[in-house]
């Protein structure tokens, strides 16, 4: 319905500029779904935007284009599906679907709830979602959780919406806080021999060392006892960053979210990489000497100040790799790249937008997240944590306390740019405060709802009937609330659509929990099935519409890639 009525609105503006004598042009067209039914089901702002064009009040213009709506309406099948378009200042185009356009919602998501939700928004692009990317130094915290569960549902929002997503962690495995892991677990090491050791200043201390010394003791002996050696701390780093990029993956994993790649800063962005990167720049004019350093010119693509890519020690920034790693991702065939970072990185997001440009691609070739922090409480009072104390709450810890399902949905439940308040003790109630308990017991209450229809049809309580749902007359639905519900369902497909426009999966959990608040206030009020010959009818289409509410919800978890219950 959108689509075509956007085509019509596309002809009645172009006639109406023909009309002017102006020229005719692609102006995008914008429907809106209202949350106020009282604007209707649709809600379009073409009459503002060629306000100043034409010359005439916004007003004027919609009741033109409205004029031409209605009479393109009579020549066309969807004349039947609109029960009356208005204009409201200052010059909206509101319009109201008929009673069998919204039936015709139901059979559209009984029929096929992927086929209704679904859009090609993508359009096959390729796209390249890198998240989590924690260094290896130590568990997941609860800033990776949170930026797992965001990436992976993004993920799969996308992919829904014709993208053709890859999943991507980049494993930063080199540099100066891998060199202080293997000093860190060396000093543990030498520790449980009973040498006396001085432990690194900026070493890392969580208790998951200590564990990892003891492993590694029983695996080795004391070959390493006495060797101090650069290739030593190579060991010790190497095996530190391997075993706790394990314990990583095995996390994920549990936590739903498996990579399709993992991409080793130290085994494939190699010197050469880099190198090719740094000519590329320097063959176009963007690379140039500067006391004794070398400077990338990211000031002509917005930067606020030019950046060292390599100092005058010889030593590289971090920069370097990351231009080098991103040229690499669009070589492998991206056509767009989507960066999921902390806080702690939102500085560095020009002077990478930059080298993107700097290297022939478009700043919206390059999107990157800032997901802000998640904040742990217990019962009303702060849960302190120290990464560097190692005295924080990790992913796996968090999923043993409140579950996999619960984690993921509190993740979701806040606008990426907000910071999140995670609620341990919420998580964890089997009660409708809890917001996923709230959803899935929808779902699992729509669930034998749906047993016990086909039951009464197998015992003919029904009457003669295979399918509770073939049966349906749908013109039974006359309550505001049924109307209500299905006017919900309509708006999940650009529920979807927004998300993945807006790199931002929260709306989903927002409508999930919406959905099935409207679900709980339709159940409590009126009784699905009714004994008696005289109430089979209306049994059967307020079932009909449950089971559609069903299915949106569990194709709404699903894409959450949070459990949809049968029973709770």
């Amino acid at each position: 319905m959108p689509e075509q009525l956007k085509d019509l609105i596309a002809k009645a503006v172009k006639e109406i500029l023909r009309e002017n004598k102006l020229t005719s042009n692609d102006m995008l067209i914008e429907i809106e779904t209202p949350k106020d039914t009282k604007f209707g089901d649709f809600s379009i702002n073409v009459a503002m935007k060629l306000a100043r064009i034409l010359k005439k009040s916004p007003v004027e213009i919609a009741e033109l284009i409205k004029g031409l709506l209605l009479a393109k309406f009579r020549d066309l099948e969807i004349a039947g599906k609109i029960k009356k378009v208005e204009v409201k200042r200052p010059g909206f185009i509101n319009i109201f679907l008929s009673d069998v356009a919204l039936y015709d919602v139901l059979r559209a998501i009984s029929k096929d709830t992927e086929g209704f939700a679904r859009n090609n928004l993508g359009e096959g692009k390729k796209v390249l979602i890198e998240f989590v990317s924690a260094n290896p130094t130590g568990p997941l915290s609860i800033a990776h959780a949170r930026q797992a569960a965001v990436g992976d549902s993004l993920a799969n929002i996308m992919n829904f919406c014709g993208f053709d997503v890859s999943r991507e962690y980049y494993i930063n495995d080199e540099g100066n806080q891998i060199k202080n892991l293997g000093l860190s677990l060396q000093a543990r090491y030498m520790e449980i021999l009973g040498k006396t050791v001085d432990f690194p200043e900026d070493g890392y201390k969580g208790k998951y060392l200590y564990e990892l010394a003891e492993k590694l003791v029983q695996s080795v002996g004391e070959r390493y006892a006495n060797d101090e050696s650069l290739q030593a701390v190579e060991f010790f780093s190497d095996y530190a960053a391997g075993q706790i990029l394990e314990q990583i993956n095995e996390e994920l994993e549990l936590f739903g979210v498996n990579f399709d790649s993992w991409y080793s800063q130290k085994r494939q962005i190699t010197p050469d990489k880099i190198s090719a990167a740094l000519n590329d720049l320097k063959s176009k004019g963007y690379i140039y000497e500067k006391d004794g350093a070398t400077w990338f010119k990211s000031t002509q693509f917005n930067d606020d100040k030019d950046r060292v890519i390599i100092k005058s020690n010889g030593l590289m920034t971090y920069l370097s790799p990351d231009i080098a790693y991103h040229r690499v991702k669009f070589k492998r065939g991206f056509d767009r790249l989507i960066n999921i970072w902390g806080p702690d990185h939102h500085g560095y997001i020009n002077r990478l937008k930059a080298a993107v440009c700097a290297l022939g691609h478009s700043p919206e070739d390059l999107s990157i997240l800032i997901i802000q922090l998640a904040t742990l409480s217990r019962g009303g009072k702060p849960v302190v944590m120290s990464t560097r104390a190692g005295e924080y709450i990790t992913l796996g810890e968090l999923m043993r306390e409140v579950g996999k399902d619960a984690a993921r949905f509190f993740f979701l439940m806040r606008r990426c740019d907000s910071q999140l308040e995670f609620d341990l003790e919420l998580a964890k109630k089997h009660s409708m405060e809890n917001p996923v308990y709230y959803v899935q017991y929808a779902h699992a209450r729509i669930s034998g709802i749906r047993k016990l229809f086909n039951e009464l049809a197998g015992n003919g309580k029904l009457g003669v009937i295979k399918e509770p749902l073939e049966a349906a007359r749908l013109c039974e639905l006359v309550e505001d609330e049924s109307f209500l519900l299905i006017r919900k369902l309509n708006s999940f497909p650009d529920i979807l659509k927004n998300c993945a426009e807006c790199l931002d999966p929260q709306g989903l959990s927002t409508y999930l929990r919406e959905l099935a608040g409207d679900f709980h206030a339709f159940y409590n009020k009126y009784r699905i099935y009714s004994e008696g010959k005289e109430n089979i009818e209306k049994s059967l289409a307020r079932f009909f519409l449950i089971d559609c509410v069903g299915r949106v919800i569990g194709l709404g978890l699903r894409l959450m890639r949070v459990e949809a219950p049968q029973e709770m």
